[in-house]
């Protein structure tokens, strides 16, 4: 069927016209879901074979591929777009269709041999996107990349007992000063504050050495700036936008260093 609308849809298609409507969308760069049973062999920087099942399969205007199964979030098997090239064939009376990427060099071949449901669609989406940490995700961003808190600091635990209750982060500045850290996911209150200062006063008594205390928040709230400094506090900005960035690319590493060892 012709596909110069922004939707095509075919039913319950056989495996010919399918390989030509995705061979179709595909050149045209539509974004394509294929409905229905396959197998899947993927090469590269490891080995996996997945044995035939029906699956929802989606090829993207970039390139991109998922292989997803009928439970779970996560793909099952996928490749990334740009480099990658998608082509589609009939063998033997089955439907092939193969993503190539050349750098680094890895293929996913995917082999229908029914199909329920196939659709072409021309997508517009141009949004922006914002990701935000939740408090926890704040936390496991500065234990990371400590950096994001202040230049030489270096995190000695996390989740610290002290007599009031849990430290967030507790560490070492470049000077060797021993740091509190609490962290707040939205502006911080008077609370915070006061909070931050009865965990300074649990930790001043166990030591002899210099004790900073450092608030760490989006924003303050009102007068909570003053209230620190008569507290003998400090505050830092900390965003949750650049958090979750920071865990994102340290995932992202994991994950290439993963497929490095494979």
């Amino acid at each position: 069927m012709s596909q110069h609308g922004l939707l095509g849809v075919l039913v319950s298609p056989n495996v010919k016209e399918t390989q030509l409507f995705v061979s179709e969308a595909i050149m045209q760069r539509r974004t394509v879901l294929a409905i229905g049973r396959c197998s899947v062999h993927y090469v590269g920087r490891a080995a996996s074979k997945l044995e035939p099942g029906e699956r929802i399969v989606i090829f993207k205007a970039d390139g991109s591929l998922l292989v997803h199964r009928s439970v779970g979030y996560e793909p099952v098997n996928w490749m990334p777009g740009g480099d990658t090239l998608v082509n589609s064939r009939l063998v033997d009376e089955v439907l092939e269709v193969r993503a190539i990427r050349k750098r680094p060099v890895e293929s996913v071949v995917i082999v229908f041999d029914r199909l329920q449901l196939v659709a072409s669609f021309v997508l517009e989406d141009s949004g922006d996107f914002s990701l935000y940490a939740s408090e926890l995700d704040m936390q496991k961003a500065v234990l990371v990349k400590p950096e994001l808190l202040e230049n030489g600091f270096r995190p000695i635990t996390f989740e610290k007992k002290v007599e009031p209750g849990f430290v967030d982060v507790f560490g070492e500045d470049k000077d060797g000063n021993l740091v509190v850290v609490e962290i707040k996911r939205k502006t911080a209150s008077k609370e915070a504050a006061l909070q931050l200062s009865r965990y300074i006063e649990a930790v001043r008594a166990r030591t002899s050495r210099r004790v900073r205390g450092v608030l760490a928040a989006p924003d303050l709230g009102k007068d909570v700036q003053r209230m620190l400094v008569t507290l003998g506090l400090e505050f830092r900005h900390l965003d949750p936008h650049r958090c979750a960035e920071a865990l994102v690319r340290v995932e992202s590493t994991k994950l290439i260093d993963f497929f490095k060892k494979a």
